[in-house]
């Protein structure tokens, strides 16, 4: 993620992550009794983010922090609504390799599994990067931090070989301000100009199906910064120096709005013959305002044919870097905000209305266990109309692996991996302010988890 120049935005720490995931596919069993309803079918979020992405041929993605996967809400407006994730902290050098040569991925693993387990894309974040380095790379001398730099990218590209289709290679390496020059660094003040060159062809080396990006933050327009990138963009291609794409990290805000010559912007890096990507987009406000804003930027992304995907740096505002400046697509409670719509509607799609992970709305979805017993439980799920009468809703709900679904009542289920979305069989008219429930009967297969009740959305 991007650096922001002092007096716009508070510094904050830059993400990444990745988690090797084996598909876990919730296979639910089947029950043919009065009032039990099988299980069967394809299940697709309503009015989701990355399937509205996805039918205009682009991703819609997320950074995910693994300490918050098991958080129900935040898994379950995560499943629903994205189809990438990025890692915000997890996958870069210091979590990763924090002494040389001893590599932890646990924590990236998770959420590369958890991504690969919901059918979503990754993006790699970031190999190279002058901040949260630790100590001992700084220290080294120039022929050891050139082989410990080459070392890093490729032990973990290897690792996730296969399972990234984007890395950020190199990370803002440039200065802000008009002189258009190169951040010092370790990598820079002791390899020298050649060393994200030498970077790039590296990964090469290692991994040649995933894209191979630059990344950097306020090169959104054209500006000092964003024309030494083109220039070295530029030389690359004309040299074949292996860069794939460009990534622009779009945090804006009253002090650093969308620029004015954004597309045109992104237009001529593509031009050059790279993908471009929005990947850390997220921009201050509230209202109407924002919701504008958000439309530009997506409207943008749209009209450049190699845009190829937008990224927002997280789920909701309260895990937000810029917390207090609420720059999300949800609140802190999860609901939906007018930049949700702004952004579904500019992707071509439609909200069915209510918050995800049973915020307000149109509807509500609240979960109770009823029972439980050694081995599997039932759980119950009360819908309930808002201010106005429903004539159909909708309800996610996440049962985590290994644990599977054997029975269903009050409620017609279909299943994606181990998403149970339930629509009602004869309960779905309820007027103003009345609910409804349905229940579902869970083997644990030694799980202990509770399922993550997502938005009750009305269609």
């Amino acid at each position: 993620m991007a650096q922001i120049p002092p007096g716009s935005i508070p510094a904050r720490t830059h993400p990444s992550a990745r988690a090797r995931r084996a598909l876990s596919l919730l296979t639910a069993g089947v029950l043919a009794a009065a009032g039990v309803v099988a299980l069967a079918g394809n299940a697709q979020a309503v009015g989701a983010l990355g399937d509205a992405a996805a039918a205009k041929g682009r991703y819609f993605g997320t950074a995910v922090a693994a300490n918050h996967l098991g958080e129900a809400a935040y898994a379950s407006t995560l499943n629903a609504q994205f189809d990438s994730v990025t890692p915000e902290n997890e996958m870069k050098w210091d979590a990763l390799e924090s002494t040389r040569d001893s590599f932890n991925f646990a924590a990236a693993d998770r959420i590369v599994g958890h991504a690969q387990s919901k059918g979503m894309k990754v993006r790699g974040h970031t190999l190279v990067w002058h901040s949260q380095l630790p100590g001992w790379v700084g220290g080294l001398g120039a022929t050891d931090l050139r082989s410990a730099m080459n070392n890093h990218i490729t032990q973990v590209m290897t690792h996730y070989k296969g399972e990234i289709h984007s890395w950020d290679v190199v990370n803002e390496a440039y200065q802000d301000g008009s002189s258009g020059a190169r951040r010092s660094s370790p990598f820079q003040d002791k390899l020298g100009n050649g060393f994200i060159e030498e970077a790039f062809r590296t990964a090469r080396t290692v991994d040649a199906d995933a894209k191979l990006c630059y990344n950097d933050y306020n090169t959104d327009g054209r500006n000092a910064k964003s024309n030494a990138v083109y220039d070295m963009v530029k030389d690359f291609k004309q040299r074949g120096v292996p860069i794939d794409c460009v990534g622009f990290q779009s945090h804006f805000n009253s002090n650093s709005p969308v620029p004015s010559d954004f597309q045109a912007n992104l237009q001529r890096f593509a031009d050059l013959g790279v993908d471009v990507q929005i990947t850390e987009l997220d921009i201050e406000g509230s209202g109407s305002a924002q919701a504008a804003n958000y439309t530009e930027v997506v409207n943008a992304c749209l009209a450049v044919t190699r845009c190829t995907g937008i990224t927002v740096w997280g789920v909701t505002d309260k895990y937000s870097w810029r917390s207090s400046g609420t720059p999300l697509l949800f609140d802190g409670d999860y609901n939906k905000k007018p930049a949700y719509d702004a952004v579904l509607a500019a992707l071509g799609g439609s909200s069915g209305g209510g918050g995800d992970g049973g915020g307000t709305g149109a509807c509500t979805a609240t979960y109770t266990q009823t029972s439980t017993w050694n081995g599997g439980y039932n759980g119950q799920v009360t819908v309930k109309a808002g201010g106005s009468a429903i004539t159909n809703w909708t309800v996610p709900v996440t049962v985590p692996s290994p644990q599977k679904v054997s029975a269903v009542w009050n409620g017609t289920p279909s299943t994606s991996g181990d998403v149970m979305t339930v629509r009602p069989t004869w309960n779905g008219s309820l007027a103003a302010g009345s609910s409804t429930t349905f229940g579902f009967t869970v083997t644990t297969n030694g799980g202990t988890s509770a399922p993550a009740v997502g938005a009750c959305t009305v269609s």
